[in-house]
């Protein structure tokens, strides 16, 4: 069998179909297998999730997603890893890391295992043209011709095109009569027409944060948050991101409210700052929140709130309210997402309904496979995206006839 793309999904999918005695030739555009692999995590490589449950991923068919999630825990999972040497130690949320924190080492053993099972691995081999043959698949490339009897595509999306990502696999199954979801980009940071952020660059803190599209809320995350010279970033602004990238793909005004200190209640921080006023000591009221904000957030919130007093001993019950108000609910509209460069995943790709859950077969051309991003689903950060490309890989690998193609 041939299979194109040498990412996780390609990976998993040769070791698995070769050790079921498949001869496998697995192509590769990059000069070497798993670069996306190599950079996440900032190296580290956060290889699965202990909780791998479908609330976790997202799809326009959930019902075939929870199907193909069936029976692919994240113990499934870590053997699969195991015996391929890499054992995993669990962090925070259920993140599961390699042992040595190490994408290179995860690569490098993948690729072993490959090498040891006779998987035939080609470099720098772009794939160009795929055709429907009577016996099979023709496949074009930059190296020449290949033919296969079955063949599984596993390209990935258009997220991170400095690694190889692209829509070439999808354009590929679109030509083959496959329907297509429009990918966006997802776990991405979010650009701001305004220019406070700016201001702000740098500046990094918990947060609440809401989404709200054409005046209603969609959802609220709660974790870093990052301002940038463009906008905002942060763990909860990727979390939020998906959603967001979906609205403003309809046309939807978006906008975020943003709580910078989710940890005080509206009431206890205006106690907090009622009880700070000092008027024998009157600081500058910039001086006297820089108590309390980090010192680029001063002038910003102050603009918000509107308050103007020269001074701490100026301060009322009324200003002390709109300080508070704009603390907690600091407003920032989103012009749009960053572009699939800076993206970690993409939403869209093949529609599940034109896949068979159980085998990751094509309904529509037999023989052909889908496993990966390149299908529509993504997860969510922490370890999904992982999760759902050894699951599909494995999936695709079990379901290849074990003939010689």
């Amino acid at each position: 069998m041939l299979i194109v793309g040498a990412g996780a999904a390609g990976l998993t999918a040769a070791i698995t179909a070769a050790r079921r005695g498949v001869r496998v030739t697995l192509l590769e555009q990059n000069d070497r297998p798993g670069k996306k692999i190599l950079v996440s995590g900032n190296g580290r490589c956060n290889i699965t999730n202990r909780h791998p449950a479908p609330s976790r991923f997202h799809s326009t068919r959930p019902d075939l997603l929870e199907r193909i999630l069936r029976g692919y825990d994240a113990d499934r999972v870590l053997d699969f890893l195991r015996s391929v040497g890499i054992e995993t130690e669990e962090e925070d949320e259920g993140k599961l890391f390699p042992m040595g924190r190490q994408a290179a080492s995860v690569v490098k053993l993948l690729t072993k295992e490959c090498q040891r099972l006779g998987v035939e691995l080609v470099t720098g081999c772009q794939v160009t043209g795929i055709r429907r043959e009577k016996a099979g698949f023709g496949v074009e490339s930059s190296l020449g011709s290949y033919r296969c009897r079955q063949l599984l595509l596993t390209t990935g999306s258009p997220a991170a095109p400095q690694l190889g990502g692209s829509e070439s696999g999808m354009e590929f199954a679109r030509s083959l009569g496959h329907r297509i979801h429009p990918p966006r980009p997802a776990l991405v940071a979010l650009e701001s027409v305004a220019r406070w952020p700016r201001r702000a660059a740098g500046v990094k803190l918990p947060a609440r944060v809401g989404l709200l599209a054409s005046g209603s809320p969609v959802a609220e995350r709660e974790g870093d948050l990052l301002f940038t010279d463009y906008g905002v970033s942060g763990l909860v602004v990727l979390d939020l991101s998906r959603d967001a990238s979906l609205r403003l793909a309809e046309g939807e005004h978006c906008e975020l409210t943003i709580d910078l200190m989710p940890y005080w209640s509206k009431q206890r921080l205006g106690k907090m700052l009622s009880d700070r006023i000092d008027p024998r000591r009157n600081l500058p009221l910039g001086l006297w929140l820089e108590g309390v904000l980090h010192r680029k957030l001063v002038s910003i919130v102050l603009e918000a709130s509107g308050v103007r007093c020269a001074g701490e001993r100026d301060l009322n019950r009324k200003t002390i309210r709109r300080l508070v108000y704009a603390i907690k609910h600091l407003t920032l509209p989103i012009r749009k997402t960053r572009d699939f460069r800076y993206a970690e995943v993409a939403t869209g790709g093949i529609e599940l309904g034109d896949i068979d859950p159980e085998r990751m077969e094509s309904r529509i051309i037999p023989g052909l496979y889908f496993a990966g991003e390149i299908l529509d689903v993504d997860g969510d950060r922490g370890g999904f995206n992982f999760h759902w490309a050894w699951s599909t890989g494995i999936r695709a690998g079990k379901s290849v006839k074990s003939f010689r193609a």
